[in-house]
């Protein structure tokens, strides 16, 4: 396309979405109903779908955002709190999600508000109030719940859970050389300075505004190798410890991109729209292998990347991931009229690249 982006595609993501939600993993692309689906990812669905209606268009985003509302609406418990999974017969098969369950669900309802569709913002808007009572322990629930309470901030009770994630993610470590608030690297990295520049900006905060930009510039620093993204693997990292590390999940890119977005909405600077550049360069094959980790004919985001290649599932997760990213570059395009080649690695797009059906590796905070 004249932006230097793929065209868009929705085909995989219908494919693990039926009437009720959509479907968490996949055996290659063949979506694995015996896992049944989840909130976590319908979560997600739901801000890609607002975020697409939004740039693209409704056809078919807006029946996706429908369908997953109504599976958060099903899934929502009275104290706010969400249950997590469901079976493909429709049983709820667990008593109450954990916290970074409510955190993404909150998150999710939040995109809405920002979305084309003004009757699904007021559904939403309805069913989050208990959840803005909600507090958690661990930072990234409260990184996913403070996002969407920015985007909420005249419902009653939103203010007061985007100040309690404030105060539980600005703030930065003793060490200068690690101004991070944990010893390591874990998942959903760039979703705390995120959340802090999110909150910042809603409550007209500028001293977290500036942490959270200097907390995500030194990410994007240290997730950054000879020009390219190389992302903390899934075992997470710490000084001292091997780089590049593996596996290296797709939505830890998203993630980096979703913040350099804000940064760039912020800001306008064009280094952050680099780092979306880069997220999108990474998928197209420009990573620690050189193999391309989305199909961009179905519109499908592989689990994750190994030193052997790439592990073929295309679940839910990682093919929200590569959407995500795309709807960020397309978004700064959009805004500023620009186009970009990303760059490839030579074998990016080579069929015949090692791959593997090994299980993707999904990861959550709180128990």
């Amino acid at each position: 396309m004249s932006d230097g982006l793929p065209q868009l595609s929705a085909s995989h993501l219908l494919d693990l979405t039926d009437a009720t939600g959509m479907i968490e993993h996949a055996r290659g692309a063949v979506p694995a109903t015996e896992h049944g689906y989840c909130v976590d990812d319908v979560a997600r669905g739901l801000t890609v779908a607002c975020r697409a209606g939004a740039l693209v268009g409704d056809a078919p985003w807006r029946h996706l955002a429908e369908t997953y509302l109504a599976f958060l609406e099903a899934m929502a418990r009275p104290d706010g709190r969400f249950h997590n999974r469901m079976s493909v017969g429709g049983e709820i098969t667990d008593e109450v999600g954990p916290d970074d369950t409510w955190g993404r669900a909150v998150m999710g309802l939040g995109a809405t508000n920002d979305g084309p569709w003004p009757e699904l913002a007021a559904r939403a808007r309805q069913l989050v109030g208990p959840s803005l009572e909600v507090r958690s322990p661990f930072p990234r629930s409260m990184a996913f719940a403070g996002i969407g309470a920015a985007a909420l901030l005249d419902v009653d009770g939103a203010e007061a859970l985007a100040r309690a994630a404030a105060g539980r993610l600005a703030v930065t470590g003793a060490d200068p050389t690690w101004p991070w608030i944990e010893p390591r690297l874990t998942y959903a990295n760039a979703t705390l300075p995120e959340a802090v520049l999110a909150v910042g900006a809603a409550l007209g905060d500028q001293a977290a505004v500036e942490l959270g930009l200097a907390q995500l510039d030194w990410l994007v620093e240290l997730e950054t190798c000879a020009g390219q993204l190389s992302v903390t693997p899934s075992v997470g990292w710490a000084p001292g410890e091997t780089r590049p590390g593996f596996d290296q999940q797709p939505i830890e890119v998203a993630g980096l991109s979703s913040a350099a977005l804000r940064a760039w909405t912020l800001t306008g600077e064009a280094r952050w729209e680099a780092v979306i550049d880069h997220a999108v360069a990474w998928f197209l094959g420009a990573n620690d292998v050189g193999i391309a980790m989305c199909d961009v004919v179905t519109g499908a985001g592989y689990d994750g990347l190994t030193p052997a290649g790439r592990n073929d599932n295309r679940g839910a997760e990682s093919t929200l991931a590569w959407l995500s990213t795309w709807l960020d570059a397309r978004q700064t395009r959009v805004a500023s009229n620009r186009s970009s080649a990303f760059p490839l690695r030579s074998k990016a797009s080579t069929s015949s690249s090692p791959s593997s059906t090994a299980a993707p590796t999904k990861r959550s905070e709180a128990p």
